[in-house]
């Protein structure tokens, strides 16, 4: 890589972090720009002013086209950061002076087709798992209480890492969720029965394990006084729910979709599922209405108040 790209790879991840990005963002970024700059190179455009949109569209489709050591196709998050890496990268350059003109400005990420989540859990048993954890030990209830909080509020598994003692507020029902996917704080709904075993978790469980040395907030702990992992979590999420007798896989995010695809099926608006979700586009989160069988139209018809005065008139 010539060493003015890499001086500018490394001013660009500064700002990101300046920015709030996580690090593992950060070095995702870097990372997917890294062959970006080697085609650059191949093409001769060693001044990045003289990068032009039919560039930017010629890389996409050189990664369309591109295989996989086993010979298949990336796949569509893989295009869709290698594209926003340089779109960013470029917003980037435009704002610190570097180029006059942003020629990423009109490219697109890949459109993706719509895919169904593979597993949504019924209620029946989501209870069951929720039943699982044995609430009389300390562990059960920092398990329990790890299954409501994913439950209630459909947070990542990473936003559920990131947590903090100070992000719950319980007075007002809320989760404050830090550095959500994009960089992006949001609050969502804590559920009562979440609040239940989060005051349980606090009261008993997490000042046994916490060590005031350490100075750690982080709300979840291990038995040591150490923040729990994303190993630890997962595998808790599925031996949990195989001793529920559920025979399909289920992973933290199950529990994601399972509470989008409850909230829509139950009438929750789709633009507040977003909001809660944080799904930055609508799109995605339409895919929920045809997980919960939901009839928008009919929904609408029989909701919005002007539906409901012809219908009565």
């Amino acid at each position: 890589m010539a060493e003015g790209f890499r001086e500018l790879l490394e001013g660009f991840g500064k700002s990101l972090v300046v920015r709030g990005f996580a690090a593992k963002s950060v070095q995702s970024y870097q990372g997917h720009l890294k062959p970006f700059f080697s085609f650059l190179e191949a093409r001769g455009k060693d001044d990045l002013r003289r990068v032009l949109r039919d560039d930017l569209l010629a890389y996409q489709v050189e990664w369309t086209e591109a295989r996989t050591e086993k010979e298949k196709p990336y796949q569509w998050g893989t295009l869709c950061l290698k594209t926003r890496a340089v779109k960013r990268f470029f917003e980037w350059l435009e704002e610190t002076g570097r180029v006059f003109l942003n020629p990423a400005e009109g490219v697109r990420e890949p459109r993706r087709e719509t895919r169904l989540p593979k597993v949504v859990l019924t209620e029946d048993q989501v209870k069951r798992l929720l039943e699982a954890p044995d609430y009389s030990k300390p562990m059960g209830i920092r398990d329990k209480t790890i299954l409501e909080v994913f439950y209630s509020t459909g947070i990542r598994l990473g936003e559920l890492l990131a947590l903090k003692i100070p992000d719950v507020d319980f007075e007002g029902g809320l989760l404050r969720v830090n550095q959500g996917k994009g960089a992006k704080d949001r609050v969502v709904p804590l559920g009562e029965t979440a609040q239940k075993y989060l005051k349980g978790y606090l009261s008993q469980v997490r000042p046994m394990w916490e060590r005031n040395w350490k100075g750690e907030t982080a709300f979840f702990l291990n038995r040591h006084g150490d923040p729990v992992t994303a190993t630890i979590v997962g595998k808790l999420v599925r031996d949990y729910a195989k001793k529920a007798g559920l025979e399909v896989t289920v992973t933290p995010h199950t529990l994601r979709h399972t509470f989008a695809t409850h909230m829509v099926r139950h009438g929750a608006d789709l633009t507040v599922v977003q909001r809660i979700l944080g799904h930055t586009d609508l799109y995605v989160t339409q895919i929920y209405t045809h997980v919960a069988g939901v009839d928008v139209k009919k929904t609408h018809q029989e909701t919005h108040p002007r539906e409901v005065e012809v219908a009565h008139a």
